[in-house]
């Protein structure tokens, strides 16, 4: 056993990111500025979409995104139940309803087949999530929803550094926003990312994202700038700092080295781990130019293996490893377990046996042989046949 506790979770910062806070510090912009700018142009530019618009969180970005899209009273939003509770909350908020969809075992996400089952006439937007950065057919989805009017948001909260059939998140949706919290691929500590191929959409959430202003705030203080400016419509305070557009520009360099040390420790897992009964996966990619991300890595626990899920959190603890849940399904929550909804019976099955275990590119081949270890050594004590 360890001597000392692995997190399940450690952004990877180095100098370059702290050089490049000094620098954006030593230019006088602390809020949004130029910085900002230059990273949405990047990012944008890396996606392959022609718009992105930084905000302070994907959160931002999911609201502000339905606000935009005319989402309020009466209307209802399709997304699924596996996930942060962002979604549902963003949408009570805008006075709307939150419809809750099934996922797929194999995925952990939602399906056209599983979106399909709870769409009405009153559906104004569907919100599909790669769960775990997982590419889940999000063109199957989008022409679902094409077909009857409804608007597609891709919450890819864990897809930087995904690709699904080569492409990125946003390319094929009305919107995809991404999230550069602390624990994802990409991290800023807080900040999300707004991309989409509609110009209209995108002055929309730009505009909005600051209080519905007729202007950037930070061109108003340029000496191109000007004092005048107009609210055009009550919006938000959304914007992200210049801080922390400065170490997104640097992870977005760092992005591809930091995917492959994921994709490297994700081989390791699989091939360490598949040999434990009732030890689960995630389905492998469906076509060869798509790319998991990795943002998390989650196995599935039979309880009919002798093994308890929440025995087995404290276990790896016990032996100085952290793990998480992602994620107590949200219809599961006080907050939301009054709204109307139909039958999760996959949702339910995998939030009573999920974890994720630790995948972060600063871990060493070391910190993987001991989360292996640790691993099998709490299967070991429980472990009994899995009836077939």
């Amino acid at each position: 056993m360890r001597d000392t506790f692995l997190p399940y979770c450690r952004p990877d910062v180095g100098e370059a990111e702290i050089e490049a806070v000094a620098r954006s510090m030593r230019n006088g912009w602390l809020t949004t500025g130029p910085q900002t700018a230059a990273f949405e142009r990047a990012f944008a530019q890396e996606c392959g979409v022609p718009y992105a618009v930084a905000l302070n969180s994907c959160t931002a970005g999911i609201h502000i995104a339905l606000a935009a899209l005319g989402v309020g009273p009466g209307d209802e939003v399709v997304m699924p139940a596996l996930t942060f509770a962002a979604g549902a909350q963003c949408t009570l908020e805008l006075g709307a309803m939150p419809v809750f969809c099934d996922v797929e075992i194999g995925t952990f996400a939602s399906s056209a087949r599983t979106v399909s089952a709870v769409v009405t006439p009153r559906t104004k937007a569907i919100v599909a999530m790669p769960y775990a950065g997982r590419p889940q057919n999000v063109a199957e989805i989008v022409a679902f929803a094409r077909a009857r009017g409804i608007a597609i948001i891709e919450d890819a909260a864990h897809a930087a550094g995904m690709l699904e059939r080569g492409k990125w998140a946003g390319v094929l949706s009305d919107a995809a926003i991404y999230s550069f919290y602390a624990t994802k691929n990409l991290a800023t500590g807080e900040g999300g990312m707004l991309v989409t191929n509609n110009e209209t959409l995108a002055d929309r959430v730009r505009r909005l994202s600051l209080h519905g202003m007729s202007r950037d705030a930070w061109k108003r203080y340029t000496d191109r700038g000007s004092w005048r400016y107009d609210i055009l419509e009550p919006g938000y305070k959304y914007n992200i700092s210049d801080i922390a557009s400065s170490i997104g520009l640097v992870q977005l360099e760092r992005l591809p080295a930091m995917q492959a040390r994921r994709d490297e420790i994700a081989r390791r897992y699989v091939e360490s781990l598949s040999d434990l009964p009732g030890l689960g996966f995630q389905r492998e990619c469906d076509d060869p130019s798509d790319r998991h991300s990795w943002c998390m890595f989650a196995i599935t626990i039979d309880p009919r293996s002798g093994v308890a899920r929440d025995a087995f959190i404290d276990g790896m603890r016990d032996h100085n490893i952290g793990t998480s849940v992602h994620y107590i399904p949200t219809h599961l929550f006080s907050a939301y377990r009054d709204l109307p909804r139909r039958e999760l019976p996959n949702t339910e099955v995998l939030g009573e046996r999920i974890v994720s275990l630790p995948l972060y590119p600063t871990m060493t081949d070391r910190d993987v042989d001991d989360v292996v270890a640790a691993v099998h050594a709490v299967y070991s004590k429980g472990l009994k046949p899995v009836p077939s």
